[in-house]
């Protein structure tokens, strides 16, 4: 099974580029003029989230080209989930062995 996830995983990182071809924007990364224009309004706290650093701005990293940035992201992104994951499993299995 841990196999499987592992294939569907580098599928995933390998069509990360995909979204240089699309005009349209990711999911869930609108601006503020989308918000505007389907709502009516900006939300208090979008409106208000200037001044947050991301890791990686706009899936790049200063001197590489959008595509190789978007596999670092990929790459990065997978890395922290399961960096999380593994910290959280350890957590929980001795809290279960106390």
């Amino acid at each position: 099974m841990k196999r499987k996830a592992y294939y569907i995983l580098c599928v995933l990182i390998l069509f990360s580029p995909l979204g240089l071809i699309s005009d349209a924007d990711a999911w869930g990364e609108w601006g503020n003029e989308y918000y505007q224009k389907i709502l009516g309004f900006i939300p208090e706290g979008i409106k208000n989230a200037k001044g947050i650093n991301a890791l990686m701005p706009d899936y790049s990293l200063g001197g590489t080209n959008d595509i190789v940035g978007y596999y670092l992201s990929a790459i990065v992104g997978i890395a922290l989930l399961f960096g999380v994951y593994f910290i959280l499993s350890k957590i929980l299995k001795n809290e279960k062995s106390i």
